[in-house]
């Protein structure tokens, strides 16, 4: 019959200058720790299976008097496999010589089982048979003693071979950068915590966690910074979890931290007896308050901001892996909104995720579709309306929506980094189209290609455009590559090489959407640029005496005095064309004389231009 000895309640472990049994005083800090990693292996749960009661007995005693007090025993083989699922022991002390059911047979059940084959079996034999050792070894016994056992070196091999079960249950179950339990470990806590909690009636909630912006931090900085800016991270999650925030549930205390990382720049809370979303808002925002602190990182101050998503248990799911699902989408619409934001798991964002995952399949399955299709915008002289060039817009002819503009699935592609593969097709589609229209007969004119922050980052971009210009064989000159502001101060040295070098190879430079980003006199001199383009946003609210009047303004009269090209979007009136023309802008393009179309009608605009309209 099974018999099982309670753990003896945790010993204190002496500070540093405190006195041991013997009078003595601990003297430093590696002695603490030795004594505190003592302690913990001596909390080891110890399971022996042998059929001689007495060499059970004198083995019990020997190791409680050891420290070992958490001890399962049986005498029983028969149920012995049955005791080890129920008590999953670190240590199993096994006898090979048995009636009913051997020693190697519980080994091989041991091997075979999931949840305890990397169990450490010390085997207790007196055989002296070299075969049945054999068979042992091959079945991955880890250690051997013969009967009768000394004493002293049962407890030497034990605490060697609990030392390094420790030491590898550690590295399976612990962030290695972090040091807060990975994403194995955690789950199984909280499943254990949401059945207790289920059982009790008690409220939990799921906090997921994610950086915003930190792959920028770290190609700015470099992985080593990332690296410490996680470990800083995890201490200040660490610290916005009090006591009261933690486990309120009975026989659950021993469950561990509440935290995780999950990998990357995300982290999982669990957090149980919240009476309602308000407390768990609270929660989350104290770890903002704590997380909003500067970071100082590599001589560099940095203020970080994260996004969380919130799902509550039982109300949005009752099942671990549904749980961390409703989180991790009320993250990702954290994220979408811009970051630093709280967001509560709801069915509506369910459907919407299914949706936005559904759409990102089809839309990584267009481009070798044929699904994809560029439609040009005509840029006309502002004042003789001559047609000075167009910019491509790509569209989504998907199979059941229809056209899908590029507002719907752009954002998209930017997420997901399918805006690289999109954008390089863009580029080669552009400037054959370019050339098939100078070998119909027509004049050559320049065409404008939208460029992705992704895009730039990549080391490779320059190659791509000479490769396009020398693949379709259109001239450099004929190229305008668009880009926004932000992505031009994101690394404004690696940038200004990169724009160097388009220029030098004679492709040109124009600032889409200028005025909505950091407009600064002070880095547009330092940059070789061609053009300025003025949002829509601005051009719509032109009239005398607005404030929209006094921004196109400027933005005109500061490329005037940087010799920049100045070219106004979304026209769509007599009156602001006027306008446009009284300032002094160079060119312009909207709904007023030319909407985007496919390239099978731009041949009807290229001939009406022929006059200039």
């Amino acid at each position: 019959m099974p018999d099982s000895k309670s753990a003896r309640a945790a010993k204190s472990v002496p500070s540093r200058g405190q006195q041991r049994a013997d009078g003595s005083t601990f003297r430093s800090k590696d002695e603490v720790e030795v004594g505190r990693r003592m302690e913990a292996l001596k909390a080891s749960k110890i399971m022996m299976v042998d059929d001689e009661p007495t060499t059970i007995e004198v083995l019990a005693t020997f190791l409680e008097g050891e420290g070992y007090e958490n001890i399962v025993t049986s005498t029983d083989s028969r149920e012995a496999v049955d005791l080890l699922r129920k008590h999953l022991p670190d240590c199993v002390l096994l006898d090979l010589m048995m009636p009913n059911v051997d020693g190697l047979q519980i080994l091989r059940a041991i091997r075979s089982d999931a949840t305890l084959q990397h169990t450490p079996v010390i085997i207790l034999t007196s055989s002296t048979d070299a075969e049945t050792k054999l068979k042992a070894l091959q079945h991955e016994a880890t250690d051997f003693l013969g009967k009768p056992v000394d004493p002293s070196e049962l407890a030497l091999r034990l605490r060697n071979i609990l030392a390094a079960k420790a030491y590898q249950d550690h590295l399976i179950n612990y962030d290695g950068l972090t040091g807060l339990p990975n994403r194995r470990l955690f789950l199984d806590r909280v499943d254990r915590i949401l059945r207790r909690a289920s059982v009790e009636s008690i409220p939990c909630s799921v906090l997921h966690l994610g950086l915003d912006r930190f792959k920028q931090i770290n190609d700015a900085l470099g992985h080593r910074a990332g690296d410490i800016l996680l470990k800083a991270v995890a201490r200040r999650l660490e610290r916005s979890i009090r006591p009261s925030d933690l486990l309120a549930i009975p026989g659950l205390n021993e469950a561990g931290s509440p935290l995780c990382r999950l990998g990357g720049d995300e982290f999982l809370v669990i957090l149980c007896g919240s009476p309602s979303a308000d407390s768990t808002r609270t929660i989350a925002r104290r770890i903002f308050s704590n997380l909003s602190q500067p970071f100082r990182i590599s001589d560099e101050e940095l203020i970080v901001t994260a996004s969380i998503g919130i799902s509550l248990f039982p109300e949005d799911a009752e099942d671990i892996e549904a749980l961390l699902g409703h989180a991790a989408t009320a993250l990702s619409h954290a994220k979408q909104a811009g970051g630093n934001q709280i967001a509560f798991y709801s069915r509506a964002l369910n459907t919407e995720s299914s949706k936005r995952l559904l759409m990102e399949n089809q839309l990584r399955k267009a481009i070798g579709r044929e699904e994809l299709l560029l439609y040009y915008q005509p840029k006309f002289d502002t004042y003789s309306g001559d047609l000075r060039g167009a910019e491509a817009l790509m569209r989504w002819n998907h199979p059941e929506q229809g056209l899908v503009p590029p507002v719907d699935f752009i954002p998209l592609a930017e997420e997901t980094g399918l805006i690289e593969s999109l954008g390089e097709w863009a580029l080669a589609t552009a400037c054959h189209q370019n050339v098939a229209w100078q070998n119909a007969g027509f004049e050559p004119i320049s065409i404008s290609v939208n460029v992705s922050s992704k895009q730039m980052r990549r080391g490779n971009f320059v190659q791509t455009v000479r490769f396009a210009l020398s693949d379709s064989g259109m001239a450099a000159d004929h190229l305008i590559l668009e880009v926004t502001e932000s992505m031009l101060i994101e690394d404004q040295a690696k940038t200004l090489d990169m724009l160097n070098e388009l220029k030098a190879m004679g492709v040109k430079i124009s600032v889409d959407d200028f005025g909505t980003g950091y407009s600064s006199l002070s880095y547009l001199k330092s940059l070789p640029l061609d053009e300025l383009k003025v949002d829509r946003s601005f051009v719509s609210g032109v009239s005398e005496g607005s404030d929209d009047s006094a921004i196109v303004n400027a933005i005109i009269a500061m490329s005037q005095s940087l010799g920049l090209i100045v070219v106004a979007e979304g026209v769509e009136t007599a009156a602001q064309l006027r306008f446009l023309q009284n300032r002094g802008c160079d060119q312009y393009q909207g709904f007023l004389r030319g909407r985007p179309v496919p390239p099978s009608e731009w041949g009807d605009i290229l001939k009406r231009s022929t006059g200039g309209d």
